[in-house]
């Protein structure tokens, strides 16, 4: 890549400006790729390749999406003379007779994210700068994207999430050990035509000693892994004492109101208990936090999940198996679950814990309903349980109200049933058919205590009966109220 920093800068500004005329973009590629166009790596290209037509987007993404060289003519006839020339310019290309590129982009939404080419597994040098992957995907969905003054980065690589923080945050900062990584960052805010990122060169919060940010990202390398053969990948220490550390760390710069979103990898020596140490962490920030497992599994599933890029090496797949079931075990680790932790710096009150397990392929932007979440715990820690049943309620977000039906002599009997929230975590609770009724009802207005009698009074119930429905329909709204699936009105 080019080291003149102010030249490198401008030319991919250029570039930018022409990917964009192009209409090089996510829905661009996947109506040229289909839908699977993101999840496939170089083993696809070829038959990618052959899927493109002949035109300007069609060179485009044979070039910056599938890495293969184009004529110079075709890309000049694409971008024009004074991009084409800039690719070089700004280290994305080598252009002679073909243009042939040095880096990946990505657009992701809106933005364009440049990183090393598509992964070689054993081949990636140790400074690897990975583009949009799965997990910063998963990062990204569950970040808070409020208007804040300043954020932070930690891990930053490409700089993906400081470009997203870039658009609701006056400045940001980035942080990486890695110098190919910054430099990656610089470039990307320059394709983006961003100017209020600034990166700072240092092992995680050491740039940054100090200050608070009203949002701190991170996803740091966090792998519990006996190698530290990927900057990207592996955590380094021991076991999960890095994550540990990044958890501390994220509560001490947060400032208040703020929000951390960090991923994390925590291990168990109970798999019966796993997430005690991760709780234990959450609590001592004094923070209120979210802790979301995406991934568990025992020392043997968790070394295979990490090194599926052998699975074609049967000798060096095993060899890689026995290295980390033999680290792990001599660690007395019997669990390792990794997933995110989101924390909110709260004055007043007493800091809450909450564990959910999420699927990390169904997780979609969860920005608002994370951020109603965490705002109405601390309403209801404020509350007594009775005190609900004054307020009224409404639904803040889309759900799937399902039940099942039983038959019978006579006619159908609806059996239990389940609160699917449509978006967001994508959560699910079970609850009763007569439940689902009470969330039909919830319009904003009505005290929760009105509707709930309401619905008590089509089944004439004793007192008992009354008193156990009250009880399951307050745990419903709780429930869901602590997911952001309701909203205190």
């Amino acid at each position: 890549m080019a080291t003149d920093t102010r030249t490198t800068e401008h030319a991919a500004a250029i570039v930018g400006d022409a990917l964009r005329s192009v209409g090089y973009s996510e829905t661009g590629v996947v109506e040229l790729l289909g839908d699977d166009a993101y999840s496939g790596g170089a083993e696809d290209v070829p038959l990618n390749e052959r899927m493109l037509p002949e035109s300007k987007l069609a060179t485009v993404v044979r070039a910056f999406f599938l890495l293969r060289p184009v004529p110079t003519d075709d890309a000049v006839s694409a971008l024009g003379h004074e991009a084409v020339d800039s690719l070089e310019a700004a280290g994305l290309a080598d252009v002679v007779d073909e243009v042939v590129p040095r880096a990946r982009i990505l657009p992701v939404d809106d933005l364009y994210v440049a990183a090393d080419a598509f992964s070689r597994d054993l081949d990636d040098p140790h400074d690897y700068v990975a583009g949009y992957t799965p997990t910063a995907r998963l990062l990204d969905t569950l970040t808070p994207r409020r208007r804040v003054e300043r954020a932070l980065d930690v891990g930053t690589g490409s700089g993906i999430h400081a470009l997203r923080a870039a658009a609701h945050a006056d400045h940001v900062v980035a942080t990486d050990v890695n110098p190919r990584a910054l430099e990656f960052t610089r470039l990307n805010a320059a394709l983006n035509g961003l100017t209020n990122i600034e990166v700072r060169n240092g092992s995680l919060f050491e740039p940054v000693q100090g200050e608070t940010f009203d949002l701190i990202t991170c996803n740091a390398p966090y792998v519990v892994s006996p190698e530290r053969r990927w900057t990207y990948r592996d955590a380094g220490g021991t076991a999960d004492e890095v994550s540990e550390k990044l958890v501390a760390a994220s509560a001490a710069h947060l400032a208040e109101g703020g929000y951390a979103t960090m991923l994390v990898s925590w291990v168990a020596q109970d798999e019966d208990d796993p997430d005690e140490r991760v709780v234990a962490w959450a609590e001592r920030t004094g923070c209120d936090s979210w802790i979301l497992v995406a991934e568990e599994s025992d020392p043997l599933g968790h070394a295979a999940g990490w090194n599926s890029h052998l699975s074609g090496d049967p000798e060096a797949f095993g060899a890689a198996l026995d290295e980390w079931a033999r680290y792990l075990e001599e660690l007395g680790v019997r669990w390792v679950s990794d997933g995110a932790v989101i924390l909110r710096r709260r004055s007043g009150g007493t800091p809450t814990v909450r564990v959910d397990s999420i699927d990390e392929d169904d997780v979609e932007e969860a920005s608002d309903q994370i951020v109603r979440a965490f705002e109405t715990r601390a309403r209801l820690e404020e509350l007594g349980r009775n005190d609900l049943l004054e307020l009224s309620l409404s639904v803040a977000m889309p759900l799937r109200l399902e039940h099942g039906l039983e038959p019978t002599a006579d006619a159908p009997v609806p059996t239990d049933a389940v609160v699917a929230l449509a978006t967001g975590t994508n959560s699910a609770v079970d609850t009763t058919p007569d439940g689902l009724e009470i969330l039909g009802l919830l319009d904003g207005e009505t005290p929760l205590e009105d509707v709930i009698d309401d619905v008590a009074d089509l089944h004439e119930l004793d007192d008992d009966e009354l008193r156990e429905f009250r009880r399951d329909a307050l745990d419903l709204c709780d429930e869901l109220l602590e997911l952001g699936a309701l909203r205190l009105d």
